[in-house]
């Protein structure tokens, strides 16, 4: 699981670091650079509300590897693209064939793990997708900078196969899982039904807002790095991506504190720390906006990580399906929110970027009380 995360995150936001080189190669503003990876999450989010129906019929581990390959490969194609267009259009493609991972591992970890020790086994696969994010983001700026974005994809698509090959080999086969029969009708009447829960509703606005404020800060800081006064160069301001290490260490701590103090004060806790990051950007040094971006990351996904596990026990049945609606929201605050965050960096600067979301992180305040009276109401029925 590992290795799949690894080279799903790596495939997925490698583009994050190259946007500046899109700008400037196409003559793109800020916001039309970042379709590079809105297109590619929007994509995968679509995808994963049938992804997870189809594993229920096929199995876990045969969809995930096929996923890893195809994405795999069409890296290695969009290194080639002719155009921005053309690359967008396979990295639509690439969207798609991610899905079979997210969609399905927080499935596979359900079925697999014992329940005491969900919330540890799930930090421990987002950790590795911290490193993965990292990884894809540091090796594709570093290539770029010595070479060029092509380079850069063509690197990360080759260790993307290898990521693949390995997860064949080290990942056991399920041992909980039962096949069930692929009806389109059930897969409609399911999702209206995981839509109904006033719970896991409030879980989608999280993921959506969550992944929302963690992808604009990252697509537009490049931005600030690059200009003036600091004037980074591209392998430096990749550098800045060593922050996730700290999203490896507090996806599985915040988890592990969720399951002894309760998922409520836990995901408070992360939204504050994002909060609180985010508006340590504003101070102009360059160590405080670097302390703000890992602070910020630490509360990403150690509140993710909570949010994961939390819909995994919500969900009183078909839980597959509603993990993909979580990751779909997910994704979705990702494209949506990636590209208009470039609108207010374009006629804000960096300060609109901050307010967006410090309003995002109190709206997630707003649902998190939503979900203690949502819960108080199951119980009471």
């Amino acid at each position: 699981m590992f290795a799949g995360g690894f080279s799903t995150f790596a495939l997925l936001y490698c583009m994050q670091p190259l946007m500046p080189e899109f700008s400037r190669d196409f003559g793109l503003q800020p916001a039309a650079a970042s379709l590079s990876l809105s297109v590619t999450t929007v994509s995968m989010a679509a995808t994963m509300l049938v992804v997870g129906s189809l594993s229920d019929a096929s199995g876990r581990k045969k969809v995930m590897a096929l996923s890893l390959f195809a994405a795999s490969l069409l890296a290695v194609l969009a290194a080639f693209s002719p155009g921005y267009t053309a690359l967008l259009a396979l990295r639509a493609l690439q969207g798609a064939a991610l899905a079979g991972v997210p969609a399905i591992a927080m499935t596979y970890l359900s079925e697999e793990v014992e329940p005491s020790s969900l919330g540890y086994a799930m930090g421990l696969y987002i950790s590795g997708n911290s490193v993965g994010g990292m990884g894809g983001r540091i090796i594709g700026g570093v290539l770029a900078d010595l070479f060029d974005w092509r380079a850069s994809l063509l690197g990360i698509g080759f260790s993307g196969l290898v990521a693949a090959l390995l997860f064949c080999r080290w990942l056991p086969a399920s041992r909980r899982f039962r096949p069930a029969a692929l009806s389109t009708r059930q897969i409609g009447r399911t999702l209206v039904s995981q839509l109904k829960d006033v719970r896991l509703l409030a879980l989608y606005g999280l993921g959506f807002l969550l992944m929302g404020s963690f992808v604009t800060t990252f697509n537009y800081i490049g931005y600030v790095l690059l200009d003036r006064p600091y004037s980074l160069s591209q392998t430096w301001v990749s550098g800045i991506f060593l922050v996730y290490l700290t999203g490896t260490f507090s996806s599985t701590w915040m988890g592990r504190l969720a399951d002894r103090i309760g998922r409520e004060k836990t995901m408070r806790i992360g939204i504050g720390i994002i909060a609180g990051g985010a508006l340590l950007t504003l101070a102009p040094p360059l160590v405080a906006k670097l302390f703000g971006i890992a602070l910020l990351t630490f509360g990403f996904f150690g509140a993710h990580s909570v949010a994961s596990s939390w819909v995994g026990r919500t969900a009183s049945e078909h839980p597959a399906q509603a993990s993909s609606l979580y990751l779909f929201f997910y994704y979705v605050g990702s494209s949506v929110s990636g590209t208009v965050g470039g609108v207010f960096y374009q006629h804000i600067g960096w300060p609109g970027v901050v307010a967006m979301v410090s309003v995002y992180m109190l709206i997630a305040l707003l649902l998190c009380r939503t979900l203690v009276a949502g819960r108080s109401n199951a119980v009471s029925a």
